[in-house]
């Protein structure tokens, strides 16, 4: 069904480039909105809170956020037809070679590509991929990289629109929840292979052992860097690199529920690309 507001087509098909807990966020107030949405993912996405993150689908075949669903497509052709059965859709496609084949295949009209793979630098993104293009976070330039930047740095900016120039830079400290910043994320302790011992949603302990590195020397045990609520942790068998980040802890035990629902951050950004979205549809006079 085609809807109409205030003379736009909201039916239109749009591409997100990572589909991370974070993009997730924009994901789902974009379908909710009545886009189709097209999630391009690697081979291997590395998403911390997996419980909300649509890339999991990747490994699982579909993936299933709050009341929303995506499916995992095997190819372009099937990933057309899951659009035209109005399903959220990802496919394996970090480069975004499909971009031409999506401008010409019948189904939704690609109206717009938005990048939310959040690298800290532009991987690739370009302003003539759709007549809309909306980036997330640093590392990309309004007006030369993509129409519209969105901030995400938590504060007071976050969700903000910039038309010019770029996003605060990545300060690489998370933000603070009950006084704890850096201590929250876990980072690997050594390279080789994660498995994991605590699951997403576990009550763990400060010292505890979370996980463990399957190194050609042996077990490198990580631990918990303080009391909380497990609420990220990469999926057990995953390669890792020495300082990769692996886990995310929630100072805050009573909190279990947060981590099977889009986070306040994900669902302020995803207003800001909406704004964003809406804005340069009514400039452009896209409608039905």
């Amino acid at each position: 069904m085609q809807l109409h507001c205030m003379g736009l087509r909201m039916n239109g098909l749009v591409i997100v480039r990572g589909g991370g807990d974070i993009a997730s966020g924009t994901i789902y107030k974009l379908k909710k909105c009545g886009f189709s949405v097209l999630i391009l993912e690697t081979g291997n996405p590395s998403a911390i809170r997996r419980n909300v993150a649509f890339s999991e689908a990747v490994y699982q075949g579909s993936q299933t956020i709050e009341d929303m669903t995506c499916y995992l497509a095997d190819s372009r052709e099937q990933a057309r037809e899951f659009l035209q059965e109005g399903r959220l859709t990802v496919l394996v496609d970090p480069f975004a070679d499909c971009l031409e084949y999506f401008r010409a295949a019948e189904g939704p009209e690609l109206i717009a590509v938005i990048d939310a793979v959040l690298a800290k630098k532009n991987l690739g993104t370009t302003m003539d991929m759709a007549p809309i293009t909306i980036a997330l976070g640093p590392g990309f330039n309004a007006g030369k990289d993509c129409d519209v930047v969105i901030e995400t740095m938590r504060g007071h900016q976050l969700g903000r629109l910039i038309h010019d120039g770029y996003a605060m830079a990545n300060t690489g400290i998370p933000g603070n929840i009950k006084g704890f910043t850096s201590e929250r994320v876990i980072h690997s302790p050594a390279e080789g292979i994660l498995r994991n011992i605590r699951s997403i949603a576990d009550t763990v302990r400060k010292g505890e052992d979370i996980a463990y590195i399957e190194t050609p020397d042996g077990n490198v045990y990580v631990k918990a860097t303080l009391d909380g609520l497990l609420r990220g942790l990469i999926r057990d068998g995953f390669p890792v690199t020495e300082g990769f980040k692996i886990a995310d802890i929630d100072p805050r035990p009573d909190e279990y529920e947060n981590c099977f629902t889009v986070s306040d951050k994900a669902r302020c950004i995803a207003g800001g690309v909406l704004e964003a979205l809406l804005e340069r549809m009514n400039e452009l006079d896209i409608s039905g």
